[in-house]
């Protein structure tokens, strides 16, 4: 039943399926029980059998469930385990006040959501016959089922960064027998190993003149101007910031958390500044930034910002591409990579990826594809061009091979240190919800 959601890019893993959904859904392991029953109960909230098998084939992305049935069972306990987990945590979120989730930010995400998904589809018709066919008989159907799914997603997720910032919870380092026995118990939930690449890279990106910049920061400080006179940030940011992907929302970047990436300075101001707010230009590798938070709350601020960016010309493109030519040469002689890498490399980038498969990457970045195909381990790519809307923002990569990962079935050193990362929060996470199964009345009834 992973079609059921996945078709429309849902991330279903919280709360019930829709009617519809659940007359699909309704077989857990025994096939011939057609009609819905309760699986267990937590507090007084019922988890029923179309919710179980639904996450149970939504867990097994695509693939077919295992012949075993003792396998087949534990596999279907561990997630019912799962949602008696999730569900415990989303009723002891609802119940502390400190955690808050709007319904502005809950139909702002669902927007989001409907935006990317009917993207993907060139005609109004194409979408609707895909809606059809996935269970949902109307987009309102869809867009209720959605809603209380992301409603419940915050409150999951606020919950443990709440806990973690009151020092409540805190990770679990697993021993390496617990690692080993969750890869030998879940071996039917890791894809097979496509073919992968590790590599390093230099990643050289067209720099700004100086009067260019300056520029582009005398804009900002008019802007700034007119904002702190009492224009409308969210229409301003329409009207000039050059950020594509936030600028017709008129800047706003939702929530936000430190950590996620974001330019040190950009991150600086934003939890610097209060509700209300707006930040001087803050210089980031894109350019200039004005920033106005409007709300805060633990270890988040919801921000807007309009970005202004320096022009970039034919001659600093092409200063770019000499540069990278340079490093190429350099390197093919026999100078240090991560000497040049430290030096030339654009921060935007990451300088080294470790066994990513083959084909994510040319699917997110096709260009690196067309330059790995030949490449040796140990060897150099062909210099190549990282295209960007405007051709002189375009960025060129030296880019070294370090491993060629053949394709097969997953092995546990292929995935032991991604398990490890994951059960350090998994196994404190689990020591706190034991409590909460002590103080909580959760009956099972069975699969």
């Amino acid at each position: 039943m992973k079609r059921l959601f996945a078709a429309l890019g849902i991330a279903v893993g919280f709360g019930s399926v829709p009617t519809s959904a659940a007359r699909l859904a309704a077989q857990g392991p025994d096939t011939t029980n057609t009609i819905d029953r309760i699986v267990a109960v937590v507090g007084n909230k019922p988890i029923m059998a179309s919710q179980l098998s639904e996450r149970f084939y939504l867990e097994l992305g695509g693939r077919k469930p295992p012949t075993d049935p003792k396998i087949q069972k534990q596999m279907y306990n561990g997630v019912l385990n799962s949602l008696i987990d999730e569900e415990l945590v989303i009723q002891e979120a609802q119940r502390d006040t400190a955690i808050k989730v709007t319904d502005e930010e809950v139909t702002q995400s669902v927007d989001e959501i409907y935006k990317n998904v009917r993207g993907r589809y060139a005609t109004e018709a194409q979408f609707r016959a895909q809606l059809d066919s996935t269970g949902f008989q109307t987009i309102e159907e869809w867009r209720s089922y959605t809603t209380e799914q992301q409603r419940r997603k915050f409150l999951y997720d606020r919950f443990w960064q709440r806990l973690a910032q009151e020092k409540k919870t805190k990770d679990v380092p697993p021993t390496d027998a617990e690692v080993r026995e969750y890869f030998d118990q879940n071996k039917g939930s890791f894809r097979p190993r496509s073919e992968g690449v590790s590599f390093k890279q230099i990643v050289v990106a067209p720099h700004p003149s100086a009067e260019a910049k300056k520029v582009a920061l005398a804009l900002a400080d008019s802007i700034l101007t007119e904002l702190r006179k009492g224009a409308d940030f969210a229409t301003t940011a329409k009207r000039f910031s050059m950020d594509p992907g936030t600028k017709d929302q008129g800047g706003s970047l939702n929530w936000i958390r430190r950590g996620q990436g974001y330019d040190p300075a950009f991150e600086a101001a934003a939890f610097s500044l209060k509700p209300g707010q707006i930040s001087d230009p803050v210089e980031s590798s894109f350019g200039y930034h004005l920033i106005q938070v409007e709300r805060t709350q633990p270890a988040e601020v919801q921000v807007r910002h309009i970005l202004i960016m320096p022009v970039i010309d034919s001659v600093n493109a092409d200063s770019a591409k000499k540069t990278a030519e340079m490093i190429f040469l350099a390197v093919k002689k026999g100078a240090s990579f991560d000497s040049l890498q430290r030096i030339y490399h654009d921060k935007l980038e990451e300088r080294e990826v470790e066994q990513i498969p083959l084909d994510r990457l040319v699917q997110q970045a096709p260009a690196y594809g067309d330059a790995l195909r030949d490449v040796k381990d140990g060897e150099l790519a062909p210099l190549f061009k990282l295209d960007a809307p405007d051709p002189n923002r375009s960025k060129w990569a030296v880019l070294l091979l370090t491993k060629r990962i053949p394709a097969g079935d997953i092995r546990f050193e292929d995935v032991q240190d991604q398990i490890r990362n994951q059960l350090r929060t998994v196994l404190g996470r689990q020591k706190y919800i034991a409590k909460l199964r002590q103080s909580n009345f959760v009956e099972i009834r069975g699969v």
